[in-house]
C-alpha cells in the first residue's frame, strides 16, 4: 500500500496563511498539516508515500527534508501548472504510481483523528471513499450510498439540493484504491476525461462516471462521530483548531467563544440556557414559510416592536421596550444607573461587570445558595442601596422567591425609594410559571420604580432571534428608547412577536414537558455519586462536584472525551474556588447521553 498526497494548490481563500506557502504548511495548534499527515502516516506500514508539489513546492521539500527518511520513503512529483489546472490533472501527473501499488488517496488541507487511517486500511473492501454525514459546513462533492454502502452518485456542486441534504454524505477526501481498479478502471477514464473535458476538473467527476457504470465498484466507508475537517479559509482554519486541541487548551478555546456551538454539530452543549420543546414544529413551520421575505424585508421600528412586544406579553405599548437581547437592554439600563447596586452573588455577571467594584454591595447567602426576600431586606436594610438587582429564578444556583414575596420586596423597595430590577428571564420554567410573572399593566403602575427584564431566548427557545423586553411604567424607559437603535431587532425577531400568541397553548404544553423532564432529570443526575443537585426552578441545576474529581476537571473531561459542554462555576464570582458546575436541562434523549458519560467517567 502507498500513499499519494495531492499537494499542488494556492490555497487562495486562508489570505495571509498561504501567501507564500502552500496549504499544508499551515499550521493548526502549533503543527503543521502536513507533518501532521506524515506522522499519521508512518504508523502504517507504507511501501511510499507520493506528495505531489505545485505552488511553494519547493518550501515543502525543503520543510520535509530528511526528517522521515527512517519512516517513509518519500517522493515528490511536480505540477508546474497548478494555477491553472485543478485536483485532476495533479492525481493525473501520479497515474503511473498508482498502477503500481494498491493506493490511499488523501488532500492534503485535511485534519483528521488518526483512527480515521486505521479505519480505511483495516477495512477488506479494495475500493473505499471514507464519508461523513453532510452537516451544514460541508461544502464540494457529496455522494449518496444505498443501504449496502455502494456509492450510487456523486453530487457535484451544480447538482446539490438542500431539500436532499438527510440523504447526503460528504467525501472526507481519504480514498482506498487497489492496484487492479486504478489499471483497469480509474486511470483509463481518467485519461480519457481529462482529454475530453481537460484539466481544470475534479478527480471525483472520474469517479463519479465510473459509478454511473458499475455502482458495485465503490464503497462507502461512514465515519461516525470521528472528527474531520477540511481547511479552505481562515473560518476553517479556527473551527480546525478548536476540535483539534486537547484537554485544557479544547476547553478555554470552546469557552472563548461565547457560542456559535452550532458550528460544531458534535458538540452537546450543557452551557447555553434554552427551551429544548419550543418553538413548536407548527410554529417553525410559519417561520420557514415567510423566511424570503423576512430575509429580503426590512425590519419595523422602535414603534411597531414595541407594541408588538406589548402585545405579546399583555401590557401597553408605552411600558415595554424590546432589544436586540436582554444584553443590549441591560447595557442600557446599567450606564444609567446611579449610587450603589445591591446584587446577590453568584449571579449573572452581565450586570454587575458593566460597574466598578466599588459601586457593588454584595449579599452572599451562603453555601447553598438559596435565599428569600427576608434574607435580602435583612442584608440591604444594613447596607442600603439606591438600586437592588433580583435574578429570579437566578443563575447560577436557580434559587426563586414566590411572587408573593416579590410584591413585597416592590413594596420595601418603593418605602426606601430605591430602584428595583427583576430579571425573570427563567421565569416560565418555574412551577405555576402562568402566575409568577410581573409583567402585568396593574403592577407595573402599581410599582414604577420596579423594571422588569426578560430575555426571550431563554423560556422561547430562541437564541439565534437575539430577543429581549424591558417593561417598566418609569419615566426612565423612554430613555432606554432613545438609547438603542430605531431598527434594533431583525425582521425574524418581529414575526416571532407578531405570531406568538397564536402558539400560546402549545407553549404552555412545553413549559409542563419541560417540568417533567426536570424532575426526572434531577433523579438521574442525584444517582451520580460525586455530584450534590442543588434544586432548582430554572432550566439549569447547579451541582456540587465532590472530590476527588474537581469541576474544571469534570468539564474538561467531559468535552475531550465525549464532545459535552458544561459550565465550570468554580471561577465565577461567589463560589470562592470551590467546585461547582451548571448543567442545562435539555430533552429527554440529551440528558440521558449526559447522564450516561458522567457515570462512564465515575
Amino acid at each position: 500500500m502507498q500513499a499519494i498526497i495531492l499537494a499542488a494548490g494556492m490555497g487562495k481563500r486562508l489570505g495571509e496563511h498561504t501567501r507564500n506557502n502552500t496549504k499544508c504548511m499551515v499550521r493548526v495548534n502549533g503543527e503543521t498539516l502536513i507533518d501532521r499527515m506524515l506522522s499519521q502516516l508512518a504508523r502504517h506500514n507504507l511501501s511510499r508515500v507520493v506528495i505531489v508539489v505545485g505552488y511553494e513546492g519547493e518550501k515543502l521539500r525543503q520543510h520535509i527534508g530528511k526528517r522521515y527518511d527512517h519512516l517513509l520513503n518519500i517522493e515528490f512529483l511536480e505540477n508546474p501548472v497548478y494555477d491553472r489546472t485543478n485536483n485532476i490533472y495533479s492525481l493525473a501527473l501520479a497515474k503511473e504510481k498508482m498502477q503500481e501499488d494498491d493506493t490511499l488517496l488523501l488532500e492534503s488541507d485535511l485534519i483528521f483523528d488518526d483512527e480515521l487511517l486505521d479505519l480505511i486500511l483495516k477495512d477488506a473492501r479494495p475500493n473505499l471513499a471514507l464519508v461523513a454525514k453532510y452537516q451544514t459546513w460541508m461544502d464540494g462533492t457529496m455522494v449518496r450510498i444505498d443501504d449496502d454502502c455502494n456509492i450510487v452518485n456523486f453530487v457535484p456542486k451544480k447538482a446539490f439540493k438542500y431539500a436532499d441534504v438527510g440523504q447526503y454524505y460528504k467525501t472526507v477526501n481519504i480514498y482506498k484504491f487497489s492496484r487492479a481498479f486504478s489499471t483497469q478502471k480509474y486511470v483509463p477514464f481518467l485519461e480519457a476525461y481529462c482529454k475530453a473535458l481537460g484539466n481544470n476538473e475534479y478527480y471525483e467527476q472520474v469517479l463519479r462516471v465510473i459509478t454511473f457504470l458499475d455502482a458495485q465498484e465503490l464503497k462507502a466507508l461512514p465515519i461516525g462521530a470521528r472528527h474531520w475537517y477540511e481547511i479552505d479559509d481562515a473560518q476553517d482554519l479556527d473551527i480546525a483548531e478548536t476540535i483539534f486541541a486537547e484537554g485544557e487548551e479544547k476547553w478555554k478555546k470552546f469557552m472563548r467563544r461565547y457560542g456559535g456551538y452550532w458550528r460544531f454539530p458534535g458538540v452537546l452543549d450543557y452551557c447555553y440556557l434554552v427551551n429544548p420543546y419550543f418553538p413548536s414544529p407548527r410554529m417553525l413551520d410559519e417561520m420557514r414559510a415567510n423566511f424570503n421575505t423576512l430575509l429580503t424585508e426590512y425590519p419595523s421600528g422602535m414603534g411597531v416592536n414595541s407594541l408588538l412586544a406589548g402585545k405579546c406579553f399583555g401590557i401597553k405599548q408605552e411600558y415595554v421596550v424590546p432589544g436586540n437581547g436582554a444584553a443590549e437592554l441591560i447595557k442600557s439600563v446599567m450606564e444609567h444607573s446611579e449610587g450603589k447596586f445591591g446584587v446577590t452573588y453568584p449571579t449573572f455577571e452581565e450586570y454587575p461587570n458593566r460597574l466598578a467594584q466599588e459601586r457593588l454591595e454584595i449579599f452572599y447567602p451562603g453555601n447553598h445558595f438559596s435565599y428569600t426576600a427576608d434574607d435580602l431586606m435583612e442584608h440591604f436594610s444594613k447596607n442600603p442601596v439606591s438600586t437592588l438587582l433580583l435574578v429570579n429564578p437566578d443563575n447560577p444556583s436557580g434559587n426563586f422567591i414566590p411572587r408573593a414575596d416579590i410584591v413585597r420586596l416592590a413594596e420595601w423597595t418603593a418605602e426606601r425609594g430605591m430602584r428595583f430590577i427583576v430579571d425573570e428571564s427563567f421565569v416560565d420554567f418555574s412551577e405555576d410559571y402562568e402566575h409568577n410573572s410581573l409583567l402585568c399593566d396593574s403592577f407595573l403602575e402599581k410599582y414604577p420604580h420596579v423594571a422588569v427584564m426578560k430575555s426571550i431566548s431563554k423560556s422561547f427557545g430562541v437564541p439565534g432571534l437575539r430577543l429581549g423586553i424591558l417593561a417598566s411604567a418609569h419615566p426612565d424607559l423612554q430613555r432606554v428608547k432613545r438609547d438603542v437603535a430605531i431598527w434594533n431587532l431583525n425582521s425574524f425577531a418581529e414575526f416571532f412577536m407578531q405570531i406568538f400568541n397564536k402558539y400560546t397553548a402549545e407553549y404552555a404544553v412545553t413549559c409542563r414537558k419541560f417540568q417533567e423532564e426536570r424532575t426526572r432529570f434531577h433523579a438521574a443526575l442525584s444517582e451520580v455519586d460525586y455530584l450534590k443537585v442543588l434544586p432548582s426552578q430554572a432550566n439549569y441545576f447547579l451541582c456540587e462536584v465532590l472530590p476527588p474529581f474537581t469541576s474544571h476537571g469534570l468539564a474538561v473531561d467531559l468535552l475531550q472525551k465525549h464532545d459535552i459542554l458544561i459550565k465550570d462555576c468554580s471561577t465565577k464570582k461567589g463560589f470562592d474556588g470551590r467546585n461547582f458546575v451548571r448543567l442545562a436541562i435539555r430533552n429527554r434523549t440529551d440528558n440521558e447521553k449526559l447522564i450516561e458519560a458522567l457515570k462512564e467517567i465515575n
